[in-house]
Parts: C-alpha cells; structure tokens; sequence
C-alpha cells in the first residue's frame, strides 16, 4: 500500500498542483504549490528507493517501480524543487517589469507541474504506449514554456523543437506498433502485450527481423527526444530561449528521462537479439554526437547555448557508455545522470540571472563574475566545475566507473575515441568558464543583485551537487542496484 501510494503521489500531486494553478493563476500559494509538487516527487523517490531494491513493484499493471524509478524520481524532483522554487522570483521580475501577463504567469505556473507529471508518468509506466504518451505530452507542455517570452527567436525555437520531437514521436509509435506486434506474435496477451515485463518475458520468441526494426524505430524516436545525433538540433534553440527555471528542466531531467527509456530498451533488445544490436547504435550515434556537440563548444559565443550544447555532449558520452552491459559501467551511466542533472540545474538557473542582469547571454558580455558576486561567482564555479567531471564531484565518480566498466568490457577503442572528444569539450568549456569568472569587466557592467528567493535554489543546487560528490555508502549502492535494472550484470 505504502508503495502504491508513493508510486502515484509523483503523478496526482503535480497535477492537484496544476489545477489550482489554472484555477487561481499566479499566486503565493500556487507557486509555492509547485514548489511542495516537487519536494512530493523527491520524498517519492527517496521512499522507492528504500523499499523496492528488489524485485519490481507493479501498481495494477499500469505503474511499476523498481530503483531506475527511484533514480529518475530523485532526480527529476531534485532538479524540479530547485526550478519550480526559482521561478517564484523569476515570474516575480517579470510580473513586476510587464515582461509578462497575468495570463502568462497563469500558464507558466499550469503548465511546469504538468510537465513534472509527465515525467514522472514517463519513468512509472509499466507499458510501452502509456510511456510514449507521457513522452508526447512533455512535448505539448514544454512547448509553450520554451515560447514563454513569444519573441520571434523563441516561437522560432518553439516551431522547431515541435517539429523535431514530433516527427521523433512519429517514428516512436511506429516502434511501439511493431513490437505489438512481435510480442502478440510470441504468444503475449493483447491487453498486456506491451508491458515492460511481458516484453522482456517473451522477447527470447520475438521475430528477429520485427525486433531489429521495431528498436530501430524506438531508438531513432526516443533519440530525437534524448538529444541524440541527427536530431539534437533543436535542443540549442530551445534551451537558450526557455526561461531559466525550464531550461534546468529539460536540459538536467528531460533529456535524461528520454534516454531512461533506451535503457529499459536495452533490455528487451538484448533478450531479443543480443548485446551486440543495440551496442552498435550506441557506438555510433554516441560517437556522433560527442564529435558534434564538441565542434560546437569551441567556438560557442553564446552561455546558454554553451550549456545546451554541453547537455548533448553528455547525451552522447551517456550512450557510448551503454554501449556496455558492464553493471559498473550502468551504475556509472545513472550516477552520471544524476550529477548533469544537479550541475545543470545550478548553471542554469545561474545563467538565468545572468542574462536578466546584463539583457544579454552573450559570453563576451558577462566577465568578471567572482569579482562581481560571490554568490553567483561561486555557484557558477561550482556547476562549471562539477560539469567538467573534476573531483570530488558526481561526474567525476561516474566517469572512472564508466572508464572502468568499458576497460572490461574491452571497448577500449571507443573508450579512447570518446575520452579524447571530451578532452576537447574540455578544453573548450574551461576557456569560455574561466574568462567569464575572471575576465575584465566592463565599467558600466550591471550590478548583479540576487534576491533571497533566487539565492535559496542556488545555494541549494550547489550543495546537493557537492553532497553528491562525496556521499557513499547508501546512495553508490542505489546507483549500482538500479544498474541491474537495466541489464548490468
């Protein structure tokens, strides 16, 4: 019971939160509705992750929860508390200098809980369809978030963010019909047949050739959503032109609630096929995409565009790792997961003051930040530095688990390819970071003043970023039994 009802809470609570957000609009009490939304989605995830390490727990076949659920729940309600609880002060600012309607803050107090709904319905389903709806409906509330602001370059965003993840969609459901198909066909009952569970159980009867194209189908829709090469185009535009707060959410969470979904994925694929199908996509779509988004961090002039372009290096790093079915190399890939999550929602929501500050997120406006504040100087230090996977941070840890998993695994050739890119992106996020923290300002550079509402989430953000660096013991083997979930062996 007590399961059950931890399993629902991360959907029913969100959307409470979103009715009376419609109802009322934007006020004291539904924005810190939202907030409470959030924190209900962590507590969930903390209290799965006590209570089904193992087996699954299926809630009347429709949610299950096993600890892959309790990762993503953290996470998305990790990063979700520290958004919902900034846009109190960003909505604030806006309302105050008519940036924004009444109306406006009406569907952008609605729409945020919807999206953390989405999400969290996204990582609890227990059947492929109700999973791929979740996904579409992500889309439909990020939508109108990303073209919040509704100038030309944020509906332009908009268009193309809809288009990309639609088409991504399209080509998903196809997926989803096509494996109906071979569940059905391996003697799966039709109420039932696209059940995680079911799936993985007759998968050893799939027809191989319906199989090999329904996860093509699955990968290359899911793929669009997750940010992978050739369809990370619009992740850029969307990210830059979203509101802070949003930004933190689709870059740190729902890029990584899309790639969950390849994960449980592998699964299937690897009961259907074998490990060596869905390890070549890995291989190359992550090589690709690690060479693309590092192209593009070089010359990047632009912060928000910088940050986004570090997310699909990250998506890309993500599936050359689970390319191995190491079960060190997964653990590493959802501690990965964990640690962007947190450093992007820090960097984010930093990158959002910035840019009200000066009007502006160009790089070369924005120098001088340790000199200039020591709140958002520090915390964009310490995003900065937890992204680039320094110790003692999260993404550190992840990597060296990642590296060693692969070693096993003997991958050590697109190991090598993939650490030299990174070594790239490296270099290049260090040069743009380190001349904004310690560049020459200009002399009429803004003041960069931070309310107190704002600083909490930062303040926050930085020290569960931090925390998760240097935590043992419980949570490294949440990390690892959740790896077993998804095939880690």
């Amino acid at each position: 019971m007590t399961t059950a009802l931890l399993s629902l809470a991360p959907i029913v609570i969100p959307l409470a939160a979103a009715g009376l957000a419609l109802i009322w609009g934007w006020t004291r009490v539904t924005s810190w509705g939202n907030v409470a939304a959030s924190l209900a989605v962590l507590a969930s995830g903390v209290g799965l992750a006590g209570q089904v390490a193992h087996p699954v727990f299926s809630v009347g076949h429709l949610l299950r929860a096993d600890t892959l659920t309790a990762v993503m729940l953290i996470v998305i309600g990790g990063v979700g508390t520290l958004a919902t609880w900034s846009s109190i002060d960003y909505i604030g600012a806006e309302l105050a200098e008519g940036a924004t309607t009444a109306a406006g803050a009406r569907q952008y107090a609605t729409l945020v809980p919807l999206f953390l709904a989405a999400m969290s319905l996204a990582v609890l389903a227990d059947n492929l369809g109700v999973i791929w709806t979740a996904i579409e409906a992500t889309t439909v509330a990020t939508a109108f978030l990303v073209g919040h602001r509704r100038t030309r370059q944020s509906l332009e965003a908009t268009w193309k963010y809809v288009i990309v993840c639609s088409f991504g969609i399209t080509v998903a459901f196809l997926g989803t019909v096509v494996i109906y198909l071979a569940s059905i066909h391996a003697g799966a009952p039709a109420s039932s047949a696209l059940n995680l569970d079911v799936l993985a159980a007759h998968a050893g009867r799939f027809d191989p050739a319906l199989t090999r194209l329904a996860v093509g189908f699955l990968f290359v829709g899911f793929g669009a959503k997750a940010g992978l090469v050739p369809f990370h185009t619009w992740i850029a535009d969307a990210h830059s032109q979203a509101p802070g707060p949003v930004s933190a959410l689709m870059s740190g969470v729902l890029l990584s609630v899309a790639f969950s979904i390849l994960l449980r994925l592998r699964v299937i694929s690897d009961l259907a096929l074998g490990d060596g199908y869905m390890r070549v996509m890995f291989l190359t779509v992550g090589l690709a995409t690690l060479l693309v988004a590092v192209s593009l961090l070089v010359g990047q002039r632009d912060l928000k565009r910088l940050l986004a372009y570090s997310s699909i290096e990250q998506m890309g790093l993500l599936a050359v790792a689970s390319a191995s079915p190491n079960r060190l190399a997964s653990a590493g890939v959802l501690l990965l997961i964990a640690a962007h999550g947190m450093a992007k929602a820090v960097l984010f929501l930093t990158a959002g003051q910035l840019q009200h500050a000066h009007h502006s997120s160009l790089i070369a406006d924005i120098r001088g930040l340790l000199a200039r504040s020591r709140l958002l100087g520090t915390t964009f230090a310490v995003g900065l530095i937890g992204l680039l996977g320094l110790p003692p941070f999260g993404l550190f840890a992840a990597e060296i688990a990642i590296a060693r998993g692969m070693a096993a695994d003997e991958l050590a050739v697109p190991l090598g390819a993939a650490a030299l890119l990174l070594a790239v992106g490296f270099i290049a996020v260090t040069r743009h970071g380190t001349g904004m923290l310690l560049g020459s300002s200009q002399r009429d550079a803004p003041a960069l003043a931070v309310s107190r509402t704002a600083a909490v989430p930062l303040l926050a953000g930085m020290v569960a970023l931090t925390a998760l660096g240097v935590v043992g013991g419980p949570v490294s083997h949440l990390f690892t039994t959740a790896a077993a979930a998804v095939g880690g062996r």
